[in-house]
């Protein structure tokens, strides 16, 4: 029996590629906008789960990437969009062994979202340690938050 390998995630992926590709034609037909094919998204093939949160200071930004090496994550930001990419090896499989069940993807991820205007872009900090990339990314000054005291006559 042949090992098959599913990845509904891929799936998704799909769809949403064949979505982009048919806006992307529709858009550069009528002239309306030229965007650059983003190479990295064409070829990815699952995207880490992320955790996306926010305080008075800054937005945080946690993304699982279990075995993947520090050297192979890509982080880049850009026109307001934070871009992740990089590459899980596959390991290798042992001639002695019969694998019943395989559900870790493996290859290039890639995950990109779109950042509010109003941050300090060029403080943005990101930390791997243990498969978990952290980034925090710094609000700008007059979007926080401010507390006024109201005094009572």
């Amino acid at each position: 029996m042949a090992l098959v390998r599913w990845n509904p995630a891929r799936e998704l992926l799909d769809v949403d590629r064949e979505f982009k590709r048919m806006f992307n034609n529709f858009e550069n037909r009528f002239g309306f906008r030229k965007e650059d094919d983003n190479a990295e998204y064409e070829s990815a093939v699952w995207a880490p789960l992320t955790d996306i949160a926010e305080n008075n200071d800054s937005y945080s930004l946690k993304l699982d990437l279990p075995g993947v090496d520090k050297k192979d994550v890509k982080i880049s930001y850009s026109n307001g969009e934070l871009q992740i990419s990089g590459e899980r090896k596959e390991e290798k499989e042992e001639k002695d062994s019969k694998y019943h069940r395989v559900e870790r993807s493996f290859g290039k991820y890639f995950r990109s979202f779109r950042l509010p205007e109003k941050i300090k872009d060029d403080q943005i900090k990101a930390e791997f340690k243990n498969g978990s990339l952290n980034i925090l990314i710094p609000k700008a000054d007059e979007v926080k938050p401010k507390e006024i005291d109201i005094k009572v006559n």
